[in-house]
């Protein structure tokens, strides 16, 4: 198990991230991003504690935790900028919050987290074909969550990336120990959003690949 979407207590989670950690550990997983809520107003809190702890922890684990952060309810207009500021503090995944239909998100993020070339769009929602054929162009991977809410619009979505060439990801947005998925639920929410076997097992490519971009980043700085 894979999961680039997850969130500790500093944002709206459970666990510290030595926890966090532990549990997923213990659940087999070989990776794991806490990528935390942010705005313009706490993105230089967040980032460099999640650095810290994966220095510390990463040794010490099975798991490997990769340093994160989740762009969220950001205005359109200043997306690109706070996505360039948290890859200069060290994120090595960064989430844009999508257009989800369980929340007010204002319209033309999905857009805006694109153009920003985000790593993940998480739960898109009703993504428009444009925006769609936008990710699959600039790279930028579709989410499928497993989130109660965000995962009204899983079938649309990978529905749209199969029309559009998007590259799809299964994330839990696990925010405390009973939302972390084991593999066979991961494989359920892609099943159930329509994938094929063979679709699926894409995803867990995908998966891998983001994982060990990231894995690049703590080589190179």
């Amino acid at each position: 198990m894979i999961d680039l979407h997850t969130h500790c207590l500093f944002s709206d989670g459970e666990l510290v991230p030595a926890e966090h950690l532990r549990r997923v550990a213990v659940l087999g997983y070989q990776a794991v991003a806490i990528t935390d809520h942010a705005d313009s107003s706490n993105l230089d809190f967040i980032i460099p504690r999640l650095v810290q702890a994966a220095d510390r922890l990463n040794p010490h684990s099975t798991a490997r935790l990769i340093p994160g952060i989740e762009l969220t309810h950001v205005p359109p207009a200043i997306f690109a900028q706070l996505t360039a500021q948290a890859r200069k503090l060290g994120a090595q995944i960064v989430v844009g919050h999508g257009e989800t239909v369980a929340e007010p998100v204002a319209p033309g993020t999905n857009r805006a987290a694109i153009e920003a070339e985000v790593d993940i769009l998480a739960h898109p929602g009703l993504i428009s074909r444009e925006d769609a054929e936008l990710a699959a162009e600039k790279g930028v991977f579709l989410e499928l969550s497993g989130r109660k809410g965000h995962s009204l619009t899983n079938g649309h979505v990978a529905a749209m990336a199969r029309q559009v060439g998007a590259r799809l990801v299964i994330n839990a947005d696990a925010h405390g120990p009973g939302d972390f998925l084991t593999g066979a639920m991961a494989e359920i929410v892609g099943r159930g959003a329509g994938l094929s076997a063979e679709e699926y097992a894409q995803v867990r490519l995908n998966m891998e690949e983001l994982a060990q971009k990231a894995a690049s980043k703590d080589l190179t700085g």
